[in-house]
């Protein structure tokens, strides 16, 4: 599969690549990136074919949305979809709350699902990203906040949608449960799922994933590194944000070595496999330097036999009713 091959999500007009950027990490997720870093990131994915971004205000406290937008506002806005994400307001003196920027900010998030504030969140990401209008507009993490979600923030953005200002509507969420009452809830587009559908964690297959194909909901998989363990597994690498657990990172090395086995970077099996089920109409991945986007590129093309999927299967590190590309 070609990262730079387009699919409609859902029901939408709405095309993305099949690899896309995620912009988590030029605003300094862990690691300070700079503004000219951060630049050359942006283009380096331009110039090499991916047309699909996703940022948020959370990601460095809207350095992100600035730095994208930097690039992007620049671009031919029919060429390339964006997606952005409400739930937080950055206010000044606000509750950090997080603790993973590593550039300083004068803007802090405070969580509002409400209209009024998903309508307000939605206003100044456009001012930040320089355009006048988002492909996809995610509701983000409203994990303590469903009912307000349902209430409050899908009425927003599905008034966007049919006013023709968002094209299409969507959740990201690091977990299933929710995501499949909002598939139940509202008429969705789109679900940004990170970290649940991966070579580690195949959850997102027991209820989210054929409800979605059932209702013709998109899903994007993100976080299909889980943080970095299925990057580089070694003891200390990063799963979900935190430091993974000695049978994860012996898991993953079991993994590895399987693909190792094959030929094939344990990289590439972890950004290709989401796409074997046929919900999955894309992957988003960061990237902090334009050598990374070179190296996921080459990780989501490079060719991988059928027998690596069989044999993890058959070393009980996939199960059997899994669907491999």
């Amino acid at each position: 599969m070609k990262a730079t091959e387009r699919v409609r999500l859902g029901r939408t007009d709405v095309e993305v690549t099949r690899l896309g950027l995620g912009l988590a990490p030029i605003g300094g997720l862990f690691t300070p990136v700079g503004d000219e870093v951060a630049r050359a990131t942006v283009e380096a994915a331009w110039d090499l074919g991916l047309r699909y971004f996703d940022t948020a205000p959370l990601y460095g406290y809207g350095l992100s949305e600035r730095r994208a937008g930097a690039v992007l506002s620049g671009k031919p806005r029919e060429e390339f979809a964006l997606s952005t994400k409400v739930g937080r307001l950055l206010v000044p003196g606000g509750d950090a709350g997080q603790q993973f920027w590593a550039e300083p900010s004068d803007l802090a998030p405070v969580f509002d699902f409400s209209y009024v504030g998903v309508l307000r969140s939605h206003a100044e990401s456009l001012r930040r990203l320089g355009v006048d209008r988002v492909d996809i507009a995610h509701i983000h993490d409203p994990d303590d906040h469903f009912a307000e979600a349902v209430s409050g923030a899908f009425p927003a953005l599905a008034e966007l949608r049919a006013r023709g200002e968002v094209g299409a509507v969507g959740a990201g969420m690091n977990q299933t449960a929710m995501l499949t009452e909002l598939a139940r809830a509202g008429d969705f587009d789109c679900f940004m799922l990170a970290g649940r559908y991966t070579l580690l964690d195949q959850s997102g297959l027991d209820e989210l994933l054929p409800l979605c194909l059932e209702r013709g909901i998109s899903i994007i998989a993100a976080g299909v590194y889980n943080s970095g363990l299925l990057a580089d597994p070694k003891p200390g690498a990063r799963y979900d944000y935190a430091p993974a657990s000695t049978a994860l990172v012996e898991r993953a090395m079991a993994i590895r070595a399987v693909c190792e086995r094959h030929g094939v970077p344990l990289r590439a099996a972890a950004i290709q496999f989401p796409l074997g089920h046929p919900a999955v109409a894309a992957v988003v991945i960061g990237a902090q330097d334009p050598g990374q986007i070179a190296d996921n590129i080459a990780m989501f093309e490079w060719d991988i036999p059928g027998a690596l999927w069989a044999d993890l299967k058959k070393d009980g590190l996939l199960p059997e009713e899994v669907p491999t590309p």
